[in-house]
């Protein structure tokens, strides 16, 4: 007779053979088998117990964003399956593998309009790269192996719907196979000579070149720093690749748009030539005019042409492209253009350190952020969730080329800090990881401070609190619309932590500040989880795609009215700068 093994039991040993060792969930009837195949591998795989499938199923996205690894979610029949759709367009928006096992009546209820059954197939085809309903009980571990291959391959999330019959089943133990060991990346010819001569060429003809880098370019920052000197080519990033510069490099103009910084935008809108690596900006079309030339790099080949008519495009790895425009090109004559973004990068940061200086109350946002930075680790991991927080961190937390910045990218889910964070801290055990949020997103996810107490994650969460939907409110005024629908009821988030056993420290105003730092570092140090909530001014942060600092354009009054409301009097515009050095 030959031996059988249960079919969960496989399908969980398939998840380990690709390196998976932690599975988010919350058990119910149409998982309950594969819960009984989690037991029974619990030596070898943890289930984290989230408190709603939503946080597994982002918190499983978050994986591969901080560490490349495939994160997994399960979600019962039904309400279960549907709210795992967070995580699926997250993963689905940001390009990143994620497996999510969705539970479903047994085969022999279905189609008869069984408690909880729906017809799930539809419900994931759009965002899902592979989504397959299970047919029998041998080919479970073969179709979820099917779906983190593709997940990797097509660089996105897979779904498997499992009738909770089909993983009960014992299945012949022979002919089950992973095909983890054979998982490859593809890898792009180098970058042809010529192509990377006419990207130069270019550029030497370029009077504001600026390069414009992406996540795509993640392992490269030595190299990006070596061209924009080299070529006197000021830097920014898309919001999502904050974390590869240093923040200290000179020529650092930062993200654009609106979750952005000052110098980007201005830049962007005085550049000639724009080198486009490792992106896909989803605001392209709006940020980049249509007489600037476009050298495009990509190892995507539908992504080139995509945001802008490319003048150059080049299909190859990122870093391969990097290393030969530095070998093959000869270094720029010293630039006016570069060293006036230089000279306006100086001041934005002046702007930003003086804001983080300020001691008055009501409290500001800015001098948690001063708080932020200094009690960092070299290393430190922060989970940025969705809203005013966002444009904050991405202006102010200060990077080194070791620590980590992620968020949720392009489809911008609020409640993404909390599952990120705990994401981070599960891949990087003993690392400082925090969770930066706002009442608003923090209030949709909240329960789950929980599960880091749970699992003993040593998370600080900073909740801003200012009682308000602030980003949203910045629209509604930029559209002169009364505010409407985005007031907030107060929370005391300190006491909610508490009840949910994590420490939690309330700030009210400056002379509490440091010492609620230290005290929340302390206590994560320790081994617990923290939170601290921090109640500061309803103040807009300074919109930087609005600026009216530039005479040429804007009138005294215009200028005088826009540097009092941000407290920006010693702010200058990009061609302040480019005037001195004519």
């Amino acid at each position: 007779m030959s031996e059988t093994i249960n079919s969960g039991v496989a399908m969980v040993q398939t998840l380990e053979s690709w390196g998976v060792n932690h599975v988010y969930g919350l058990p119910g009837g149409t998982v309950n088998n594969l819960m009984y195949a989690l037991d029974a591998e619990k030596d070898n795989i943890n289930f984290i117990h989230v408190r709603h499938e939503e946080v597994g199923a982002m918190a499983a996205s978050a994986d591969y964003k901080i560490a490349g690894q495939i994160g997994v979610a399960i979600g019962s029949a039904g309400p279960g399956a549907t709210h795992l759709l967070q995580g699926i367009y997250d993963a689905k928006m940001d390009k990143v593998p994620a497996l999510y096992l969705v539970g479903q009546s047994p085969q022999s209820d279905m189609n008869f309009d069984a408690f909880q059954e729906m017809d799930e197939d539809p419900l994931f085809q759009d965002g899902a790269v592979y989504a397959r309903t299970v047919t029998t009980a041998v080919s479970l571990p073969h179709v979820v192996d099917e779906a983190i291959r593709r997940a990797y391959a097509y660089h996105g999330p897979a779904v498997v719907i499992i009738p909770n019959d089909l993983a009960g089943k014992e299945i012949p133990a022979e002919g089950n196979y992973s095909s983890a060991n054979a998982h490859r990346y593809n890898h792009l010819a180098a970058p042809n000579d010529q192509d990377i001569k006419s990207a130069l060429s270019l550029i030497a003809e370029a009077k504001r070149p600026v390069m414009f880098v992406g996540v795509g370019t993640k392992n490269d920052a030595d190299a990006i720093m070596e061209l924009s000197t080299k070529l006197q080519m000021p830097v920014m990033t898309s919001a999502i690749a904050k974390d590869i510069i240093p923040s200290d490099f000179e020529a650092l103009l930062g993200s654009s748009m609106r979750v952005a910084s000052k110098p980007a935008n201005e830049a962007l809108a005085k550049t000639d030539l724009i080198l486009f690596v490792g992106s896909d900006l989803p605001f392209g079309q709006i940020e980049f005019r249509p007489e600037v030339k476009f050298i495009q790099i990509d190892s995507n080949p539908a992504k080139l042409g995509k945001r802008h008519h490319a003048d150059v495009a080049i299909l190859t790895d990122a870093s391969e492209a990097l290393a030969k425009l530095v070998a093959l090109s000869t270094p720029a004559p010293k630039s006016d253009w570069y060293a006036a973004n230089v000279a306006n990068v100086a001041n934005w940061w002046q702007y930003l350190n003086h804001l983080m200086d300020r001691t008055d109350d009501p409290m500001r946002v800015e001098p948690a952020f001063k708080q932020l930075n200094r009690i960092a680790d070299p290393d430190a991991i922060f989970s940025i969730d969705v809203g005013q927080v966002d444009q904050n961190a991405v202006r102010m937390l200060r990077m080194n080329g070791q620590r980590r910045w992620f968020t949720s990218g392009l489809f911008a889910t609020m409640g993404f800090g909390l599952p990120g964070a705990l994401a981070a801290a599960l891949q990087y055990p003993g690392r400082q990881v925090f969770n930066l949020t706002g009442d608003g997103a923090f209030s949709m996810i909240m329960q789950d401070l929980i599960t880091e107490r749970r699992y003993h994650l040593p998370i600080i969460n900073v909740v801003f609190s200012n009682d308000v939907l602030g980003f949203i409110q910045d629209e509604q005024e930029d559209e002169h619309h009364e505010f409407f629908g985005i007031d907030l009821n107060s929370m005391d988030f300190a006491q909610i932590a508490e009840a949910q056993g994590v420490k939690g420290i309330t700030v009210t105003k400056m002379s509490e500040l440091e010492a609620a730092f230290d005290q929340a570092n302390e206590v994560a140090q320790s081994g617990s989880p923290v939170l601290i909530n921090i109640h500061i001014l309803d103040e807009r942060p300074i919109p930087v795609e609005h600026l009216q600092l530039d005479p040429s354009q804007f009138s005294a009054d215009q200028i005088n009215t826009f540097k009092k409301r941000y407290l920006a009097e010693d702010l200058q515009p990009l061609s302040y700068f480019l005037d001195q050095q004519n």
